[in-house]
């Protein structure tokens, strides 16, 4: 039971990790740049710890500036004011990402500039094939580390489902409970002034106030975990930080 534990510890982080610093802060917000070929490798090595759920760098960009634009409003890609429950919530982004995805939802181009686009890749990566495979991998896992049935039947399920998952606590969660450190126009909420849980991202009142700020933390006994390996990717120079880069018109 212990492996299954360190592999499911292993998924979350990992998986989140590549949704915050590449998905998230590079491509949705552009707090730093990298070059193309860092961008390349940040898309496969996404696509490695996301694996079943693994997620368009460039549709997420598109539709979280959406969010930050229409933060809950009827426009908003995901907001739990006008979705009836978290179920709701998480279908209809769903069905707000794959519009975006495939091309056929009407996006103003202010939205898509700049944000990192390796369509042929995301075409395998988002296969179905692919994503069956994943799962595979998942049940391979756990058999190497000797998981008792029924960890298969509820690990195996949030494997498979770890973006998803992912968004809906920040999406859902960080729009109802937790504090506030500034009334903004929509109801995003700390949901912890130290996110061990999220790499940050449960600061989201703090990021809803400064959308482009690439530490969430404000106020002394807050702690954002993804600034620390935003400075020490800028010190090897895999990014280049944009040191006091605020808000932009979509952030």
């Amino acid at each position: 039971m212990i492996g299954v534990i360190i592999l499911f510890v292993l998924h979350w982080y990992g998986s989140l990790f590549f949704q915050t610093f590449f998905h998230h802060r590079y491509a949705s917000h552009a707090m730093f740049t990298m070059s193309r070929t860092w961008e390349k490798i940040f898309h496969v090595l996404a696509w490695i710890f996301q694996g079943t759920s693994y997620l368009s760098p460039y549709a997420y960009g598109v539709m979280h500036r959406l969010h930050h634009t229409h933060a809950d409003t009827e426009k908003d890609p995901h907001s739990p004011i006008y979705d009836k429950n978290l179920w709701n919530m998480m279908w209809n982004t769903r069905r707000f990402y794959n519009e975006v995805d495939r091309g056929i939802k009407d996006i103003d181009p202010k939205y898509i500039k700049g944000v990192p686009s390796w369509r042929a890749w995301d075409k395998f990566a988002e296969h179905n094939i692919t994503r069956i495979a994943w799962i595979g991998v998942y049940i391979l896992l756990y058999w190497l580390v000797g998981a008792p049935l029924w960890a298969y039947f509820v690990f195996i399920p949030m494997h498979s489902l770890m973006s998803p998952l992912h968004g809906a606590i920040i999406n859902w969660f960080s729009h109802k409970y937790g504090y506030r450190n500034y009334e903004v126009k929509d109801t995003s909420t700390n949901l912890m002034p130290v996110d061990w849980l999220m790499w940050g991202e449960c600061l989201h009142n703090n990021h809803h106030k400064f959308g482009g700020r690439p530490n969430f933390a404000v106020k002394k006994f807050e702690f954002d975990p993804m600034f620390v390996c935003i400075r020490i990717m800028e010190k090897l120079n895999i990014i280049q930080y944009k040191k006091g880069k605020l808000d932009t018109d979509y952030m």
